[in-house]
């Protein structure tokens, strides 16, 4: 299964929130390159970047660290937040980056979402408070189920679903396995699990259940798994 480390960009810094509150955000790195390098170190393939000042404004904020980031890194890189338009979109490829994550742009216009996913790499981020789609950073909550967005990309090209239940992100709580396997079932496409992990046993189920993915976070940056360990018993 993939095992990806993530960095959230706030103002250049990497930080982690607790339920995607801006202002819980807690900095873990001033130089995010340095820790895309040292990722790459312990043997990650993949690095999850997510602007989350983009995400709040509607357009990317932080494309400067992120170009240094793919210039720096031989990591195949997805980045979300703020990704709107085609344009952003090819800037984001131009830069190096390998798969481009739409959100709250797929929701409000999944034709836009499907179309892209016929001409370039995209990935779906469907987040969600109790089984609702939220947008804009997760600070605007939508009656729109999960899993039943999740199936409007059944049979496309989009290459990847990142789900995450934003009431475990951040909270070291272990990941929603249910709510992961329903959007997997629902769409059929590879499904990465996002928010809540704790620790490699975490992983360990993730894998029984036939989950694809993992995004690591906060367990990295408090130091509740070894990722070398992980990559080396996962992959």
């Amino acid at each position: 299964m993939q095992i990806i480390p993530a960095i959230d960009l706030k103002e250049g810094c990497a930080v982690r929130l607790k339920q995607g509150l801006m202002e819980s955000a807690k900095v873990y790195a001033t130089q995010p390159t340095e820790l895309a390098k040292h990722f790459e170190e312990l043997g990650a393939e993949f690095l999850h970047i997510v602007d989350l000042d983009g995400a709040f404004a509607g357009k990317p904020k932080n494309r400067a660290v992120i170009e240094k980031i793919c210039k720096d890194s031989k990591l195949k890189i997805e980045v979300g937040g703020g990704i709107r338009e085609e344009e952003t979109i090819k800037v984001y490829l131009d830069l190096g980056v390998g798969r481009i994550i739409l959100g709250s742009i797929a929701l409000k216009n999944p034709t836009f979402a499907l179309n892209m996913a016929e001409k370039y790499p995209i990935v779906i981020g469907i987040d969600a408070k109790n089984g609702k789609v939220a947008t804009e950073g997760w600070a605007e909550n939508g009656s729109t189920l999960a899993w039943e967005f999740a199936e409007l990309f059944k049979e496309s090209k989009v290459e990847a679903i990142i789900c995450t239940d934003i009431a475990r992100d951040g909270m070291l709580s272990g990941t929603n396995i249910a709510f992961t396997k329903k959007i997997q079932q629902a769409s059929g496409i590879f499904t990465i699990a996002s928010g809540g992990l704790s620790c490699i046993a975490d992983i360990e189920e993730l894998k029984k259940a036939k989950i694809d993915g993992v995004i690591v976070g906060k367990a990295f940056y408090e130091g509740k798994i070894d990722l070398q360990k992980a990559f080396e018993n996962f992959k």
